[in-house]
Protein backbone atom coordinates (compact mmCIF):
# COMPACT_ATOMS: atom_id res chain seq x y z
CA UNK A 1 0.00 0.00 0.00
CA UNK A 2 1.45 3.51 -0.83
CA UNK A 3 1.77 5.67 1.87
CA UNK A 4 -0.32 8.98 1.91
CA UNK A 5 2.07 11.87 1.22
CA UNK A 6 -0.10 14.68 1.29
CA UNK A 7 1.13 17.94 2.82
CA UNK A 8 0.27 18.10 6.64
CA UNK A 9 1.31 20.93 8.83
CA UNK A 10 3.93 20.47 11.38
CA UNK A 11 4.18 18.84 14.99
CA UNK A 12 3.95 22.33 17.42
CA UNK A 13 7.38 20.49 18.26
CA UNK A 14 9.81 19.58 16.12
CA UNK A 15 13.62 19.04 16.73
CA UNK A 16 15.62 21.48 14.87
CA UNK A 17 17.16 19.25 12.31
CA UNK A 18 13.96 17.92 10.77
CA UNK A 19 11.74 20.86 10.89
CA UNK A 20 10.47 21.32 7.33
CA UNK A 21 10.86 17.43 6.37
CA UNK A 22 7.36 15.60 5.10
CA UNK A 23 5.60 13.57 7.30
CA UNK A 24 3.78 11.17 5.09
CA UNK A 25 0.55 9.80 6.56
CA UNK A 26 0.81 5.57 6.87
CA UNK A 27 -1.52 3.29 8.06
CA UNK A 28 -0.68 1.09 11.09
CA UNK A 29 -0.97 -1.94 8.97
CA UNK A 30 2.05 -0.30 6.36
CA UNK A 31 4.40 -0.66 9.29
CA UNK A 32 3.29 -3.23 11.75
CA UNK A 33 2.75 -7.48 11.27
CA UNK A 34 0.87 -9.31 13.32
CA UNK A 35 2.80 -12.00 14.66
CA UNK A 36 1.18 -15.36 14.77
CA UNK A 37 2.47 -18.77 15.85
CA UNK A 38 4.12 -20.91 13.01
CA UNK A 39 5.29 -24.80 13.49
CA UNK A 40 8.87 -25.11 14.58
CA UNK A 41 8.80 -22.33 16.57
CA UNK A 42 10.36 -23.09 19.96
CA UNK A 43 10.92 -21.91 23.57
CA UNK A 44 13.57 -22.35 25.68
CA UNK A 45 12.70 -24.05 29.15
CA UNK A 46 14.06 -20.60 30.72
CA UNK A 47 11.71 -18.59 28.55
CA UNK A 48 8.64 -20.77 29.36
CA UNK A 49 8.93 -20.97 33.44
CA UNK A 50 9.44 -18.61 35.31
CA UNK A 51 8.44 -15.43 34.02
CA UNK A 52 6.02 -12.83 35.90
CA UNK A 53 3.50 -10.40 34.60
CA UNK A 54 5.33 -7.35 32.96
CA UNK A 55 4.32 -4.31 31.27
CA UNK A 56 0.35 -5.66 31.49
CA UNK A 57 1.23 -8.67 29.60
CA UNK A 58 0.13 -11.83 31.44
CA UNK A 59 2.78 -15.01 30.78
CA UNK A 60 1.50 -18.14 30.82
CA UNK A 61 1.64 -19.95 34.15
CA UNK A 62 4.91 -21.20 34.60
CA UNK A 63 5.72 -24.88 34.08
CA UNK A 64 3.62 -24.96 31.05
CA UNK A 65 4.79 -28.80 29.45
CA UNK A 66 6.69 -27.80 26.13
CA UNK A 67 4.37 -29.93 24.87
CA UNK A 68 2.08 -27.50 24.75
CA UNK A 69 3.42 -24.83 23.38
CA UNK A 70 1.40 -24.70 19.78
CA UNK A 71 -1.77 -23.75 21.64
CA UNK A 72 -0.09 -20.01 22.48
CA UNK A 73 1.50 -17.56 20.80
CA UNK A 74 5.00 -16.31 21.22
CA UNK A 75 5.62 -12.38 22.07
CA UNK A 76 9.57 -11.96 21.23
CA UNK A 77 11.13 -8.63 23.06
CA UNK A 78 9.75 -5.25 22.01
CA UNK A 79 6.64 -7.00 20.33
CA UNK A 80 3.43 -5.75 21.73
CA UNK A 81 0.38 -7.92 22.96
CA UNK A 82 -3.02 -7.49 24.14
CA UNK A 83 -5.95 -9.21 25.23
CA UNK A 84 -8.87 -7.91 22.49
CA UNK A 85 -11.75 -9.27 24.86
CA UNK A 86 -10.81 -8.13 28.32
CA UNK A 87 -8.80 -4.59 27.96
CA UNK A 88 -9.60 -1.61 25.50
CA UNK A 89 -6.45 -0.30 22.84
CA UNK A 90 -4.71 1.77 25.38
CA UNK A 91 -3.84 -1.27 27.19
CA UNK A 92 -1.89 -2.69 24.64
CA UNK A 93 1.90 -3.43 26.08
CA UNK A 94 4.90 -3.78 24.73
CA UNK A 95 7.04 -6.63 26.31
CA UNK A 96 10.64 -5.28 27.57
CA UNK A 97 11.88 -8.85 28.59
CA UNK A 98 14.93 -10.49 27.42
CA UNK A 99 14.08 -13.75 26.83
CA UNK A 100 10.48 -15.03 24.40
CA UNK A 101 7.43 -15.71 26.55
CA UNK A 102 3.99 -17.27 25.42
CA UNK A 103 0.43 -15.64 26.38
CA UNK A 104 -2.97 -16.93 25.82
CA UNK A 105 -4.03 -17.69 21.94
CA UNK A 106 -6.65 -14.85 22.68
CA UNK A 107 -4.39 -12.01 22.88
CA UNK A 108 -3.37 -9.98 19.91
CA UNK A 109 0.09 -9.73 18.96
CA UNK A 110 2.25 -7.91 16.37
CA UNK A 111 5.71 -6.27 15.96
CA UNK A 112 7.12 -3.38 14.22
CA UNK A 113 8.25 -3.79 10.39
CA UNK A 114 9.59 -2.15 6.80
CA UNK A 115 6.30 -1.28 4.90
CA UNK A 116 6.50 -1.82 1.21
CA UNK A 117 7.55 2.12 0.68
CA UNK A 118 10.76 1.33 2.98
CA UNK A 119 8.86 2.96 5.86
CA UNK A 120 9.64 1.86 8.69
CA UNK A 121 7.92 2.37 12.38
CA UNK A 122 10.57 2.39 15.44
CA UNK A 123 9.20 -0.10 18.63
CA UNK A 124 10.78 2.70 20.40
CA UNK A 125 8.52 5.12 18.97
CA UNK A 126 5.35 3.47 18.69
CA UNK A 127 5.57 2.69 22.73
CA UNK A 128 5.69 6.57 23.13
CA UNK A 129 3.05 7.46 20.69
CA UNK A 130 0.71 4.80 22.03
CA UNK A 131 0.52 6.73 25.12
CA UNK A 132 -0.07 9.96 23.04
CA UNK A 133 -4.00 11.88 22.89
CA UNK A 134 -3.48 11.25 19.09
CA UNK A 135 -3.35 7.78 19.92
CA UNK A 136 -6.00 7.79 22.50
CA UNK A 137 -8.06 9.22 20.22
CA UNK A 138 -8.08 6.29 17.95
CA UNK A 139 -9.84 4.79 21.43
CA UNK A 140 -13.04 6.77 21.44
CA UNK A 141 -15.76 5.28 19.29
CA UNK A 142 -16.87 8.15 16.27
CA UNK A 143 -20.60 8.07 17.35
CA UNK A 144 -21.01 8.02 21.24
CA UNK A 145 -17.56 8.99 22.74
CA UNK A 146 -17.41 5.28 24.38
CA UNK A 147 -14.47 2.98 24.70
CA UNK A 148 -13.83 0.91 22.09
CA UNK A 149 -13.85 -2.82 22.85
CA UNK A 150 -12.75 -6.49 21.41
CA UNK A 151 -11.36 -3.97 19.07
CA UNK A 152 -8.65 -6.94 16.76
CA UNK A 153 -5.05 -6.59 14.92
CA UNK A 154 -7.64 -5.62 11.94
CA UNK A 155 -9.18 -3.15 13.59
CA UNK A 156 -5.97 -0.97 14.86
CA UNK A 157 -4.19 -1.62 11.64
CA UNK A 158 -6.78 0.92 10.16
CA UNK A 159 -4.93 3.57 12.61
CA UNK A 160 -3.12 6.52 10.69
CA UNK A 161 -0.05 7.99 11.86
CA UNK A 162 2.19 11.13 10.33
CA UNK A 163 5.37 8.85 10.24
CA UNK A 164 8.89 10.75 10.98
CA UNK A 165 11.82 9.31 9.05
CA UNK A 166 13.51 6.38 11.64
CA UNK A 167 16.35 9.20 12.81
CA UNK A 168 13.40 11.45 13.64
CA UNK A 169 11.95 8.50 15.68
CA UNK A 170 14.35 7.66 17.87
CA UNK A 171 15.35 11.20 18.69
CA UNK A 172 11.39 11.50 19.84
CA UNK A 173 11.65 8.08 21.72
CA UNK A 174 15.04 9.42 23.92
CA UNK A 175 13.47 11.92 24.63
CA UNK A 176 10.67 10.78 25.89
CA UNK A 177 12.48 7.84 27.53
CA UNK A 178 14.60 9.99 29.62
CA UNK A 179 11.89 11.85 30.70
CA UNK A 180 10.48 8.35 31.71
CA UNK A 181 13.77 7.38 33.83
CA UNK A 182 13.69 10.99 35.02
CA UNK A 183 9.78 10.34 36.15
CA UNK A 184 10.19 6.69 37.39
CA UNK A 185 13.38 7.46 39.74
CA UNK A 186 11.43 10.39 41.32
CA UNK A 187 8.31 8.22 41.94
CA UNK A 188 10.65 6.04 43.45
CA UNK A 189 12.01 9.19 46.05
CA UNK A 190 8.29 9.27 46.58
CA UNK A 191 7.42 5.71 47.90
CA UNK A 192 10.85 5.62 49.88
CA UNK A 193 9.75 8.64 51.87
CA UNK A 194 6.20 6.92 51.91
CA UNK A 195 8.03 3.98 53.34
CA UNK A 196 10.11 5.91 55.38
CA UNK A 197 6.82 7.50 57.21
CA UNK A 198 5.58 3.96 57.86
CA UNK A 199 8.24 2.79 58.69
CA UNK A 200 8.28 5.74 61.84
CA UNK A 201 5.17 5.39 62.41
CA UNK A 202 5.47 1.96 63.43
CA UNK A 203 8.15 2.97 66.28
CA UNK A 204 6.83 6.23 67.22
CA UNK A 205 3.27 4.58 68.09
CA UNK A 206 2.53 1.94 70.91
CA UNK A 207 1.96 -1.20 68.57
CA UNK A 208 -0.84 -3.37 69.60
CA UNK A 209 -0.52 -4.86 72.98
CA UNK A 210 2.31 -2.25 74.04
CA UNK A 211 2.06 0.89 76.02
CA UNK A 212 5.28 2.64 75.22
CA UNK A 213 6.40 3.42 72.10
CA UNK A 214 9.83 1.59 70.56
CA UNK A 215 11.31 4.82 69.63
CA UNK A 216 11.33 7.84 71.58
CA UNK A 217 12.31 11.13 71.32
CA UNK A 218 15.11 11.23 74.10
CA UNK A 219 13.67 13.40 76.09
CA UNK A 220 10.18 11.59 76.86
CA UNK A 221 12.38 8.65 77.47
CA UNK A 222 11.46 6.73 80.50
CA UNK A 223 8.13 9.38 80.53
CA UNK A 224 4.97 7.46 81.66
CA UNK A 225 2.72 4.60 79.84
CA UNK A 226 0.53 5.75 77.21
CA UNK A 227 -2.97 5.29 77.88
CA UNK A 228 -6.25 4.41 75.15
CA UNK A 229 -8.72 7.12 75.55
CA UNK A 230 -12.26 7.80 73.48
CA UNK A 231 -11.30 10.29 70.99
CA UNK A 232 -14.88 12.02 72.11
CA UNK A 233 -12.61 12.64 75.58
CA UNK A 234 -10.31 14.64 73.77
CA UNK A 235 -12.72 16.68 71.61
CA UNK A 236 -14.23 20.31 72.44
CA UNK A 237 -17.64 18.69 70.68
CA UNK A 238 -18.80 15.53 69.23
CA UNK A 239 -18.02 14.69 65.67
CA UNK A 240 -20.61 16.25 63.03
CA UNK A 241 -21.84 15.66 59.64
CA UNK A 242 -21.01 17.91 56.90
CA UNK A 243 -23.51 19.87 54.00
CA UNK A 244 -26.05 16.81 52.70
CA UNK A 245 -26.05 18.83 49.07
CA UNK A 246 -24.81 18.25 45.90
CA UNK A 247 -21.97 19.74 43.99
CA UNK A 248 -22.30 22.43 41.60
CA UNK A 249 -19.37 23.66 39.10
CA UNK A 250 -17.15 25.93 40.74
CA UNK A 251 -18.08 29.91 41.87
CA UNK A 252 -16.23 32.67 42.83
CA UNK A 253 -19.63 33.36 44.24
CA UNK A 254 -19.89 30.19 46.37
CA UNK A 255 -18.28 28.07 48.85
CA UNK A 256 -15.82 25.93 47.53
CA UNK A 257 -16.65 22.09 48.54
CA UNK A 258 -14.21 19.47 49.76
CA UNK A 259 -15.68 15.75 49.20
CA UNK A 260 -14.06 12.39 49.58
CA UNK A 261 -13.15 12.91 46.28
CA UNK A 262 -10.97 15.78 47.33
CA UNK A 263 -8.64 14.05 49.46
CA UNK A 264 -5.40 12.32 47.94
CA UNK A 265 -3.83 9.62 49.51
CA UNK A 266 -1.10 11.43 51.54
CA UNK A 267 -4.12 13.34 53.01
CA UNK A 268 -4.37 16.66 51.22
CA UNK A 269 -6.72 18.74 49.50
CA UNK A 270 -6.01 17.57 46.03
CA UNK A 271 -9.43 18.05 43.84
CA UNK A 272 -8.69 17.51 39.81
CA UNK A 273 -11.58 19.85 39.54
CA UNK A 274 -12.55 22.19 42.16
CA UNK A 275 -16.51 22.34 42.75
CA UNK A 276 -18.70 24.86 44.92
CA UNK A 277 -21.81 24.20 46.98
CA UNK A 278 -25.09 26.34 46.08
CA UNK A 279 -26.04 26.81 49.59
CA UNK A 280 -25.65 30.30 51.94
CA UNK A 281 -23.28 28.83 54.42
CA UNK A 282 -22.53 29.67 57.92
CA UNK A 283 -19.68 30.16 60.14
CA UNK A 284 -20.13 26.54 61.40
CA UNK A 285 -20.51 24.38 58.38
CA UNK A 286 -17.01 25.79 57.61
CA UNK A 287 -13.72 23.96 57.93
CA UNK A 288 -11.77 26.15 60.58
CA UNK A 289 -7.75 25.60 61.77
CA UNK A 290 -7.37 22.23 63.37
CA UNK A 291 -10.31 20.70 62.08
CA UNK A 292 -9.79 17.03 60.88
CA UNK A 293 -12.44 15.30 58.78
CA UNK A 294 -13.18 11.84 58.08
CA UNK A 295 -14.67 9.29 55.43
CA UNK A 296 -17.63 7.36 56.91
CA UNK A 297 -18.75 5.82 53.79
CA UNK A 298 -18.17 3.88 50.91
CA UNK A 299 -14.26 2.23 49.90
CA UNK A 300 -12.43 5.19 51.24
CA UNK A 301 -14.09 5.07 54.93
CA UNK A 302 -11.57 5.96 57.25
CA UNK A 303 -8.92 8.74 54.82
CA UNK A 304 -8.74 11.85 56.29
CA UNK A 305 -8.04 15.51 56.25
CA UNK A 306 -6.38 17.99 58.32
CA UNK A 307 -7.53 21.74 57.08
CA UNK A 308 -4.83 23.77 55.93
CA UNK A 309 -6.20 27.55 56.01
CA UNK A 310 -4.12 27.71 52.53
CA UNK A 311 -6.25 25.47 50.85
CA UNK A 312 -8.71 28.50 51.59
CA UNK A 313 -12.05 28.19 53.36
CA UNK A 314 -13.96 24.95 52.64
CA UNK A 315 -17.43 23.58 53.37
CA UNK A 316 -16.78 20.09 54.02
CA UNK A 317 -19.69 18.07 52.47
CA UNK A 318 -22.31 15.26 53.99
CA UNK A 319 -19.87 11.98 53.92
CA UNK A 320 -17.45 13.66 55.62
CA UNK A 321 -17.52 13.82 59.61
CA UNK A 322 -15.70 16.46 61.55
CA UNK A 323 -13.65 16.18 64.74
CA UNK A 324 -12.96 19.03 66.73
CA UNK A 325 -9.79 18.75 69.03
CA UNK A 326 -9.56 20.20 72.33
CA UNK A 327 -6.04 22.01 71.73
CA UNK A 328 -5.32 21.78 75.61
CA UNK A 329 -5.82 17.90 75.12
CA UNK A 330 -4.99 16.66 71.88
CA UNK A 331 -2.50 18.15 69.16
CA UNK A 332 -4.41 18.22 65.83
CA UNK A 333 -1.23 17.19 64.24
CA UNK A 334 -0.79 14.61 65.86
CA UNK A 335 -4.28 13.10 65.42
CA UNK A 336 -4.21 13.46 62.04
CA UNK A 337 -0.73 11.22 61.99
CA UNK A 338 -2.19 8.70 64.02
CA UNK A 339 -4.90 8.67 61.73
CA UNK A 340 -1.95 6.72 58.85
CA UNK A 341 -0.77 4.35 61.08
CA UNK A 342 -1.55 0.19 60.49
CA UNK A 343 -3.54 0.09 63.67
CA UNK A 344 -5.38 3.28 63.60
CA UNK A 345 -6.78 1.47 60.06
CA UNK A 346 -6.89 -1.85 61.81
CA UNK A 347 -9.82 -0.63 64.04
CA UNK A 348 -11.51 0.87 60.74
CA UNK A 349 -11.34 -2.33 58.80
CA UNK A 350 -13.00 -4.18 61.98
CA UNK A 351 -15.35 -1.20 62.76
CA UNK A 352 -16.41 -0.67 59.07
CA UNK A 353 -17.21 -4.49 58.80
CA UNK A 354 -20.93 -4.75 58.25
CA UNK A 355 -23.19 -5.80 55.82
CA UNK A 356 -23.39 -4.05 53.18
CA UNK A 357 -21.58 -0.93 52.06
CA UNK A 358 -18.95 -0.58 54.82
CA UNK A 359 -19.33 2.62 56.70
CA UNK A 360 -18.19 4.31 60.61
CA UNK A 361 -20.73 6.70 62.10
CA UNK A 362 -19.44 9.87 63.83
CA UNK A 363 -20.52 7.46 67.34
CA UNK A 364 -18.57 5.18 66.10
CA UNK A 365 -15.49 7.77 65.24
CA UNK A 366 -16.31 9.46 68.81
CA UNK A 367 -15.78 6.04 70.41
CA UNK A 368 -12.42 5.16 68.24
CA UNK A 369 -9.50 4.51 71.17
CA UNK A 370 -6.75 6.47 70.77
CA UNK A 371 -3.09 5.97 72.45
CA UNK A 372 -1.89 9.15 73.65
CA UNK A 373 1.05 10.15 76.06
CA UNK A 374 -0.04 10.78 79.81
CA UNK A 375 1.98 12.42 82.12
CA UNK A 376 2.57 16.27 82.06
CA UNK A 377 4.93 16.36 79.41
CA UNK A 378 1.81 14.69 76.63
CA UNK A 379 1.21 17.63 74.86
CA UNK A 380 4.76 18.21 74.34
CA UNK A 381 5.37 14.77 73.19
CA UNK A 382 2.74 14.85 70.85
CA UNK A 383 3.74 17.76 69.24
CA UNK A 384 7.18 16.28 68.70
CA UNK A 385 5.90 13.34 66.64
CA UNK A 386 3.72 15.52 65.14
CA UNK A 387 6.27 17.74 64.02
CA UNK A 388 8.47 14.53 62.96
CA UNK A 389 5.33 14.00 60.62
CA UNK A 390 4.72 16.95 59.41
CA UNK A 391 8.26 17.77 57.80
CA UNK A 392 7.79 14.44 56.44
CA UNK A 393 4.80 15.39 55.31
CA UNK A 394 5.64 18.49 53.49
CA UNK A 395 9.05 16.19 51.72
CA UNK A 396 5.96 13.90 50.46
CA UNK A 397 3.96 16.64 48.86
CA UNK A 398 6.79 18.81 47.28
CA UNK A 399 8.45 15.46 46.37
CA UNK A 400 4.68 14.55 44.76
CA UNK A 401 4.00 17.75 43.42
CA UNK A 402 7.45 17.92 41.32
CA UNK A 403 6.27 13.70 40.38
CA UNK A 404 3.30 15.34 39.14
CA UNK A 405 4.88 18.64 37.12
CA UNK A 406 6.95 16.06 35.00
CA UNK A 407 3.71 13.91 34.02
CA UNK A 408 2.13 16.59 32.86
CA UNK A 409 5.06 18.20 31.30
CA UNK A 410 5.31 14.98 29.36
CA UNK A 411 2.17 14.49 28.29
CA UNK A 412 2.12 18.67 27.18
CA UNK A 413 5.55 17.14 25.42
CA UNK A 414 3.65 13.96 23.58
CA UNK A 415 0.78 16.89 22.20
CA UNK A 416 3.37 18.57 20.90
CA UNK A 417 6.15 15.91 18.80
CA UNK A 418 3.26 13.69 17.74
CA UNK A 419 0.77 15.09 15.15
CA UNK A 420 -2.61 13.45 14.23
CA UNK A 421 -4.19 13.56 10.68
CA UNK A 422 -7.08 15.44 10.41
CA UNK A 423 -9.39 12.62 8.39
CA UNK A 424 -9.62 8.64 9.41
CA UNK A 425 -10.40 8.07 5.52
CA UNK A 426 -8.37 7.63 2.08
Amino acid sequence: MTADVRSLREPTLRFPEFVGRRLPVVRLRDVTVEAKLRNGDKLSPASVMGVRKHDGIVPMQEGLAASNITRYKIVRPHWFAYNPMRLNIGSIARWNGDDDILVSPDYVVFRCTNGSDNYALSADYLDQFRQSEQWNSFVSEAGDGGVRVRIYYNDIAELRLALPDIAEQQKIADCLGSLDDLIAAEGRKLEALRRHKKGLMQQLFPQPGETVPRLRFPEFEGAQAWKHVPLASLLVRMPDYGVSAPAVPFSDNLPTYIRITDINDDGRFHPSDRSSVDIEATDDQYLEAGDIVLARTGASVGKSYLYREEDGRLVYAGFLIRVRPDPKLLFSRFLAAYLSTSSYWDWVYVTSERSGQPGINSTEYASMPLPIPQDGSALAEQRKIADCFSCLDDQISVQACLLDTLKRHKQGLLQQLFLRPEASGA
